[in-house]
Parts: C-alpha cells; sequence; structure tokens
C-alpha cells in the first residue's frame, strides 16, 4: 500500500533508530533527561525563544498552551477549520474552560482585519478576548502558508490589545521551507509555538513547545496536571535531535511530490478542483455524483490509502516515507481510475 493519509504513518529511519539507541536518558520528571533538555535547549535556541517543553503530542502541546495563556470564561480566536478548534477532542472547553470565536479564512488563514474585529470591547456582558490561535501550515487550509507581513499585523493588534499569540506550527517547517524563512522570525513574534515532530520531520512521536522561561515553568506544570510528565522518554527525544538536523531540508521533495500528484489529480474529470498546494497537503474536491469516500475506497482496492476528509473532499499528504518511484506509480492509478 502507498499511504498518503498522513505524515503521522512514517516510521522511524535507520539514523533515528541508531540515535535512539545510543541515547543518554533519565527521569525527565527530575529533568535529568539528557536527551530531552539537549532537544529543549535546541529547539528554543533554532527560534530565539527562551524555554521549551517536549511533549507527548501536537494536540498536548496545543492544549497547554491555551490552557496557560486563558483562564476560564475567556474567549480564543482562531480560524473555523483550525485543528486547535476541531480535531482537538473540544479541549479549548474542557481543559480551558473557554470559548471560541470561530472565524472563517482563506484556506484557514485569518486576517488582522477579521481579527480586529472579533475583540471583545471590556463589557461584563461579554467574555474577555485574551488569545489568538493561528495555525501554519493549515491542514484543512491544503498546507497554506500564512503571509509573514499579514502575522505580524495580527501581531501588533494582540500588542495593542493585551492579548497573547501562540502559533500551531504543526507543520511549520514545511512553511518555513516553502516561504525560505526562518525559525527565529516566528519565535520574535509569537508568544507560544508548538511544533510536531512526528509530521514532516518523521519522528514516532513528540511536539515541543517554546516560549517564556516563566511561560514554559507553567507550562511544565500543566503537562503534569494533563499526565504527560515524562521519564525515560530521551529514546524518543533523539529521533527529533536527529530530525531536526537531518530531515528539515529534505522538506521540499515531499513539497514536489504532492504538486505531481496533484498535477494527476486535475486531469480527471470526477475532480471538479484542487486547492492551490503550497507544501505537502493535497485537498481535491470531488465532482458530483461521486463521493470522496467513494473515490478513496476504488483507490484503496488498488493499493493507495487516502483520506475521505468530507463527503467531497480527499487528501493526499507527502512524506519521509513516499519516494518518487511511489509518486509515479500512484500517478499510473491514478491515470486509469
Amino acid at each position: 500500500m502507498i499511504d498518503f493519509r498522513s505524515d503521522t504513518v512514517t516510521r522511524p529511519t535507520r539514523g533515528m533508530l541508531e540515535a535512539m539507541i545510543n541515547a543518554p536518558v533519565g527521569d525527565d520528571v527530575f529533568g535529568e533527561d539528557p536527551s530531552i533538555n539537549q532537544l529543549e535547549s535546541a529547539a528554543a535556541g533554532m527560534f530565539g525563544m527562551e524555554a521549551a517543553l517536549y511533549c507527548p503530542s501536537g494536540t498536548m502541546s496545543n492544549q497547554i498552551a491555551i490552557k496557560c495563556h486563558t483562564r476560564p470564561g475567556d474567549e480564543v480566536i482562531c480560524a473555523s477549520n483550525a485543528h486547535v478548534y476541531i480535531y482537538e477532542g473540544g479541549g479549548i472547553a474542557a481543559n480551558a474552560g473557554s470559548q471560541v470565536r470561530a472565524l472563517e479564512g482563506d484556506q484557514g488563514r485569518i486576517t488582522a482585519t477579521q481579527v480586529s474585529g472579533a475583540i471583545n470591547p471590556d463589557d461584563v456582558h461579554k467574555a474577555r478576548t485574551s488569545l489568538v490561535c493561528l495555525e501554519n501550515t493549515s491542514n484543512r487550509g491544503g498546507g497554506s502558508c500564512y503571509d509573514f507581513q499579514e502575522i505580524l499585523r495580527i501581531r501588533q493588534l494582540c500588542q495593542d490589545h493585551g492579548l497573547a499569540l501562540h502559533l500551531d506550527g504543526a507543520r511549520l517547517f514545511n512553511a518555513l521551507v516553502h516561504k525560505g524563512e526562518s525559525p527565529a522570525q516566528y519565535g520574535e513574534v509569537f508568544h507560544s509555538i508548538s511544533i510536531c515532530l512526528n509530521k514532516g520531520l518523521g519522528c514516532p512521536i513528540g511536539s515541543i513547545l517554546m516560549g517564556s522561561r516563566d511561560f514554559i515553568r507553567q507550562a511544565r506544570r500543566v503537562r503534569k496536571v494533563f499526565g504527560g510528565g515524562l521519564r525515560q522518554a530521551g529514546y524518543m527525544a533523539a529521533c527529533g535531535l536527529y530530525a531536526l538536523e537531518n530531515h528539515i531540508d529534505r522538506l521540499s521533495e515531499d513539497h514536489l511530490h504532492a504538486r505531481r500528484i496533484a498535477e494527476g489529480l486535475s486531469r480527471k474529470s470526477f475532480i471538479d478542483h484542487i486547492l492551490p498546494v503550497e507544501t505537502n497537503i493535497v485537498i481535491a474536491e470531488v465532482r458530483k455524483p461521486d463521493t470522496a469516500a467513494g473515490i478513496a475506497g476504488r483507490l484503496h482496492q488498488l493499493g493507495i490509502r487516502v483520506i475521505a476528509i468530507s463527503p467531497a473532499q480527499l487528501r493526499f499528504v507527502t512524506h519521509l516515507d513516499i519516494s518518487a518511484a511511489m509518486v509515479e506509480k500512484a500517478l499510473d492509478i491514478i491515470e486509469d481510475l
């Protein structure tokens, strides 16, 4: 099977496995795991942020950040299809006791103008707006990337209104590679950033939350409350260190593969249109009377695994375990479909 369901399906490379075997470890709850400490320091250094916290998943790191930035009864601004809103099990309400002001974005990207109009006045009848969450790249936006100048405008609004700004950067490195931007640019703008190691970077597990020392001190406490205290997790952290050193530049290959898949799909009569492809995600709208589930089922029978993310939308995600030969084989199958 050629598996395009997600970039979370990758398996550790030989280099990662060797790094795991050789990793020095300790008890991270005591702050004694040298591999985790090294990973946290390396990530914070890349982004020019003061501190970092290793977490089991991107959902946990996002939810920790939201809880740290808000208090019960607050309101969080994000896109209506943001991962923190639609894919994290209602965590904003359950974990932080906050509600969401969901804005209709352009492929998951919201603007400073929209944010400005969504900030509640200082009125006892209104929830206190305390946090803006952006997602870059946007999963449901087809891997779309923010214009950095728009991010700067949103940051200025947050500064003017005393709001925190968090980045769900699960696939941020895809955006950085595509746009030719640096981690340090983002570290200067956001109060907190979450990056996933278990997506484009190909690790089996892990996410890193970054921010100020005080923020990360609070985040470590919340992680413990969430049941995320780690012991000898340096074996996993070693994969993250390996990925940061070896798997960032290669993301451009995944982007090329995604564009090839999009080109092949665009020639099929059952495809109505495809969202613009910038990184490693292809979202194709299926033309009636066909359905996304129906097309996904036919592809599965032919050896290709994809996800129907809505009744009319198919999602392909390219990743470390997808080779150029696999892409060409998939294109041949799609051509005959």
